[in-house]
């Protein structure tokens, strides 16, 4: 992933699963849903395809996995980086230090995907419980790890990846909150915030890093191009907020047209239409009240 291209699929693929989440959000908000996600129905009660037995979540976080690690290792056609240590060195050097830390970082995630197709298939109930611990735990590793790849870097490259573990870092907290206090709206919305930030900002880094629109390399000496940085961070904090007001907005009008279209003509509850002196009022007291009495 040391590459724009890796930098750019990763970024992206956070990308369209924040903004999944991010509609997903605003919908329940709109329709007042205690539950975010509906867990699935009882496993004999689900049909026996498999698109039946496991949630679209759990099959996107594989191949998103999937789709970041296998260039991790095999890009460039003919690379193999699945050695860990250089054998022919008499010192036997660990080497691909950054890919293995890519490759650990998105396995983890990979893992939490299999941990909900297990929960979801293998299990008669859905464990909501696990697969959130296991969303958690893929955070925290990628935090951890994180806080030593900015390593023997440079300045630039240490502020940017520091910059990048904040939202990284709360979306991980908020996880772990949710193991034991789940379905809080507030948080709902802190975890969908930052994961908009965490997107933006990892799509900004390989901008600024691999490909700056001056074409003149940022330095990290410079002490105003790293006080840039910071600004153009919290600048993403408002456009992050911005973006999920957008979402939202668009999501309330489709809800509120989409509740209108469902609604059918005439179903709204109008007065029945009584002629000036009519009988039908004073039949349906007295009715009233011989239940009353025979009560």
């Amino acid at each position: 992933m040391g590459t724009l291209g890796g930098h750019l699929v990763a970024a992206l693929l956070f990308l369209i699963v924040v903004l999944y989440y991010s509609v997903l959000v605003s919908l329940a908000l709109l329709r007042g849903q205690r539950l975010l996600k509906r867990p699935l129905p009882p496993r004999d009660k689900r049909g026996h395809r498999w698109w039946q037995l496991v949630s679209v979540e759990a099959v996107v976080k594989v191949v998103f996995s999937l789709i970041v690690i296998l260039p991790e290792l095999f890009y460039p056609p003919g690379a193999n980086r699945m050695v860990m240590v250089d054998w022919e060195d008499p010192k036997r050097p660990f080497v691909f230090q950054d890919t293995w830390q890519h490759v650990t970082m998105y396995g983890f995630f990979l893992l939490s995907g299999v941990v909900d197709i297990v929960s979801q298939v293998c299990q008669t109930r859905q464990n909501m419980k696990l697969e959130r611990a296991a969303e958690a735990l893929a955070f925290c590793v990628l935090v951890l790890l994180m806080i030593n790849h900015i390593e023997n870097k440079n300045t630039l490259e240490s502020r940017v990846h520091a910059l990048f573990m904040l939202p990284a870092f709360l979306v991980g907290l908020v996880l772990i909150i949710e193991v034991w206090v789940p379905d809080q709206p507030s948080l709902w919305v802190l975890k969908t915030w930052m994961g908009l930030v965490l997107s933006n900002w990892l799509l900004h880094l390989t901008v600024l890093i691999y490909a700056p629109p001056s074409g003149q390399p940022w330095s990290g000496d410079n002490p105003v191009d790293l006080a840039f940085v910071t600004t153009f961070f919290c600048w993403h904090l408002g456009l992050a907020a911005v973006m999920l007001a957008a979402i939202y907005g668009l999501c309330s009008l489709w809800h509120h047209r989409f509740s209108s279209w469902k609604r059918a003509p005439g179903a709204e509850y109008q007065p029945c239409p009584l002629r000036e002196g009519s009988e039908e009022p004073e039949k349906f007291r007295a009715g009233a009240l011989q239940l009353d009495g025979g009560v």
